[in-house]
């Protein structure tokens, strides 16, 4: 069974920075393309960035230079660097494995508020 978990979600301040984390169980990690998601009040779920098996990423526009994907395949997890958050990046992070998602973490809230 697969199981997501995010961790490091919280409260930040607009230009502050969070990283988030997502351990992954159940998989071979290593061999699963990641990705982060998000989605908020009112809004669909939208793609923020995606990490292949051979480490190719890409970024939606609204995050490209200020976010940062990477994975620890020994620690079988994948990580979102947030820097120069904005108010409009507030809403429910989520991890999932696969292009496209076969699989969902229950997600982390991250609120970007002075």
């Amino acid at each position: 069974q697969v199981q997501l978990v995010e961790s490091g979600g919280g409260l930040v301040q607009p230009g502050g920075s969070l990283r988030l984390s997502c351990v992954a169980s159940g998989i071979l990690f290593k061999y699963y393309a990641m990705g982060w998601y998000r989605q908020a009040p009112g809004k669909q779920r939208e793609l923020v960035a995606t990490i292949t098996v051979s480490r190719s990423t890409n970024y939606a526009d609204s995050v490209k230079g200020r976010f940062t994907i990477s994975r620890d395949n020994a620690k079988n997890t994948v990580y979102l660097q947030m820097n120069s958050v904005r108010p409009e990046d507030t809403a429910v992070y989520y991890c999932a494995s696969g292009i496209p998602p076969s699989s969902w973490g229950q997600g982390t809230q991250v609120t970007v508020s002075s």
